[in-house]
């Protein structure tokens, strides 16, 4: 079965002046590759600046990528502003990180759920496009009265789940979620994840969920794929790679987080910081930071294969990991 999204080797790179007016090269994304299938939800984490963001624009042909293949139902994804990229953007929405920066202030709520409709010409009359978006506001969470509301009067969770409305208004087959939940509290964060559960369920709707929240991902993807210097370095199942990590930096990530049986216990703080991105280092862009690192890691790049357990990971050392963890070091608590 064709996967709903392919993405092959996907890159981009900015030119950037250096001291003295040396020209070089930032690689933002270097060699993605990943696919999505229908209803299902890939899990894209790493530290800021590692190109997940970029990546989800590259993803939407919001960004012209400098070389790399995406496949959208079949169908090719570029950034040029065509009859053919309007057709796929409606079949594929975004759920921007902060909910009152995405709505525009000046129009009420519920003019901007149905403003999609209008511009892709969907339902016949303002009557049956009003109905259309009130049907979202119920299935998402939303009264009704809070459809003339403007984004000010609403609270946080409010704005996002209008923001949720408006991307699945169209009835797209996937969303690109770049930090849904990073801008709300803890309770109303998790109000929000399980209700994109809920909409994921009754809609079928495949999302890529950015997130720095190593637990909200462990609950709601299907897979992982973690990303660190614009390639991704370890991808596999949540259960699998948070339980034990193929690659070192993921063993650091899933160390950081805090569980209730240890708290901060059995953290692994990392030397040093990420290497600038216009130097990447030779070899393995991580072994400046890994305690494991051996003369192989300085001199050559690990491409990314499967593991001892099939999982892919990109690391030399990949097989000598072990297939299981200690049960302290679990993530299984939810959020």
């Amino acid at each position: 079965m064709t996967a709903l999204l392919d993405v092959h080797d996907l890159a981009r790179a900015y030119p950037v002046a250096a001291a003295g007016g040396e020209r070089r090269t930032l690689h933002a994304v270097d060699g993605v590759s990943f696919t999505l299938a229908r209803g299902k939800t890939l899990g894209l984490v790493g530290e800021s600046g590692c190109g997940k963001s970029t990546t989800a624009k590259l993803t939407l042909g919001l960004l012209p990528a400098t070389r790399g293949r995406i496949a959208f139902e079949g169908a090719a994804v570029t950034a040029e502003r065509d009859r053919h990229w309007r057709a796929l953007r409606r079949r594929m929405q975004m759920v921007h990180q902060d909910p009152l920066a995405a709505l525009d202030r000046r129009l009420p709520v519920g003019a901007q759920v149905v403003e999609p409709l209008v511009i892709h010409g969907l339902e016949s009359g303002s009557a049956a496009r009003r109905q259309k978006a009130l049907a979202l506001f119920e299935a998402v969470g939303l009264r009704a009265d809070l459809f003339a509301r403007y984004p000010h009067e609403l609270s946080g969770g409010q704005r996002q789940r209008v923001v949720l409305a408006r991307a699945l208004v169209l009835g797209p087959a996937l969303l690109v979620c770049d930090e849904p939940i990073s801008a709300l509290d803890v309770s109303v964060a998790a109000q929000v994840v399980n209700l994109m559960q809920d909409l994921q369920a009754r809609f079928g709707t495949a999302y890529l969920f950015i997130s720095h929240d190593l637990k909200v991902v462990r609950q709601i993807a299907d897979e992982v794929a973690v990303m660190y210097l614009g390639r991704v370095v370890e991808q596999g199942p949540p259960d699998a790679l948070f339980h034990a990590p193929a690659h070192p930096y993921t063993e650091a990530l899933v160390s950081a987080v805090p569980t209730p049986l240890r708290g901060t216990q059995g953290r692994i703080i990392l030397k040093g910081d990420p290497p600038n991105p216009v130097e990447r280092p030779c070899g393995c862009a991580f072994h400046p930071r890994c305690p494991r690192a051996v003369a192989r890691c300085r001199e050559e790049v690990p491409p990314l294969r499967p593991a001892a357990d099939g999982r892919l990971a990109a690391c030399h050392l990949a097989a000598a990991v072990p297939a299981a963890a200690p049960a302290a070091t679990s993530l299984r608590e939810t959020p």
